[in-house]
């Protein structure tokens, strides 16, 4: 089945300003803010890479949940996550079998869900980090060891996944989904696709109708993807500085605005051209007026040594007040049966080895012509990705990417 529609004023508005949400009131679906991308904070924290993965450290006074024990009783188990991120439907299942409220308090960056886990009392069951802020939280002691006792779910995720360079074994997350980023375009506007994609963007035929996600390391990786760069985790001053430039061709070019919220424009026709996420134009056809057929909708994605490729993931803060539960709960999102129910809500895709592209196909979930929007292990494996960098790093691409929104 397709994503299912949302009010768009709630996918935004309410849930930026609202930092409590029960789930039995909750619009939600997945937009939001991607993951914040924040480097660490300390230098023991590693710096984990596809070749040089993370055994991520083990604390003595931070042991992960026993074995054989019964699930919480009663209460809430709260949960921290990226507005409507997670579909409440899913959530009140798991409440009703377990006999708990399930309660989400949303963030709107990484840093903001660090701060969260940090302070005391909040006792958070379940987060969801993303992949460059998992080893600043288990190196400061913000989660706790998974115990894969009760992960038995956990045998369906991609192998890759089951064993990932960012957490070699597994050790505090397991993953939420997966996802690309693309071109989305309307392709009753596109008649002909470039072979570099990308150069949809910088076609002046789209001026006042393209966008760029508003990230500084989504929009700087972009512009130094097109011209052929690949080293999209780059602390060279002047490589950061020429994306920079690469990308203020825009302004002048196609009057680009920057947004996040590619899953509507696009939908609506308010864009032509988005550089956006995967998942945003799996959950644009939601957002198509009535009467609009949804192969109106395309997705261009790169060979996948040139396209950028992420992950978030699912983890239990270590102050969490009900541990077992926490991890019931990550199982049954990995349950393929609710993940798929999930992924229906969110549009972002489970990485799951049970929904396959022709699944995903025949199901509903996407169109022929949204079928680009779908990540395999294979794609998985050989893409790129936007990954933790030193602070001083960090610096030189928030500025770059501060001088190119300045000068729009």
């Amino acid at each position: 089945m397709p994503p299912h529609p949302r009010d768009p004023l709630n996918r935004r508005l309410f849930l930026q300003v609202a930092g409590l949400t029960t789930l039995t009131g909750l619009a939600a679906a997945c937009g939001g803010e991607r993951p914040g991308r924040r480097a660490a904070a300390a230098s023991a924290v590693p710096l984990s890479r596809p070749t040089s993965p993370a055994t991520l450290p083990l604390h003595a006074d931070v042991p992960a949940v026993a074995s054989g024990l019964e699930p919480e009783k009663g209460g809430t188990l709260k949960l921290l996550n990226y507005a409507e991120y997670i579909s409440p439907d899913v959530c009140k299942a798991f409440g009703k079998e377990h006999g708990v409220e399930v309660e989400v308090t949303v963030f709107t960056t990484m840093d903001e869900m660090i701060a969260k886990l940090r302070t005391a009392g909040e006792g958070f069951d379940v987060c969801f980090p993303t992949p460059d802020v998992i080893a600043k939280a288990a190196v400061g002691k913000l989660l706790q060891p998974l115990n894969a006792s009760y992960l038995p779910h956990l045998a369906g995720v991609w192998p890759q996944l089951r064993d990932p360079f960012y957490d070699k074994g597994s050790r505090y997350t397991v993953p939420y989904n997966a996802y690309t980023s693309g071109i989305g375009y309307r392709a009753d506007r596109v008649k002909s696709l470039p072979s570099n994609g990308y150069d949809l963007l910088w076609d002046a035929a789209y001026k006042g109708k393209s966008y760029v996600i508003d990230d500084a390391r989504e929009g700087l990786a972009l512009a130094m993807l097109r011209n052929g760069v690949t080293d999209i985790n780059t602390e060279d001053p002047a490589k950061i500085k020429q994306a920079g430039a690469w990308l203020a061709e825009l302004i002048p070019r196609t009057g680009v605005k920057v947004g996040i919220s590619a899953y509507q424009l696009v939908a609506e026709g308010q864009a032509t051209v988005h550089h956006c996420w995967s998942g945003d134009m799996i959950n644009a056809q939601a957002y198509l007026p009535k009467g609009v057929d949804a192969e109106v909708l395309g997705y261009w994605y790169p060979d996948a040594s040139l396209g950028v490729v992420g992950t978030d993931t699912m983890a239990v803060p270590r102050n969490a007040t009900k541990p077992v539960l926490a991890h019931m709960f990550i199982d049954h999102l990995l349950d393929p049966k609710v993940a798929e129910q999930n992924f229906s809500y969110t549009g972002y895709q489970p990485a799951l080895t049970a929904i396959t592209p022709e699944k995903m196909v025949t199901d509903g979930f996407v169109t022929e012509q949204l079928k680009s929007t779908i990540v395999t292990p294979d794609v998985y494996a050989r893409s790129l990705q936007i990954l933790q960098i030193s602070p001083p790093a960090e610096a030189l691409w928030n500025d770059a990417w501060a001088a190119f929104k300045a000068g729009r």
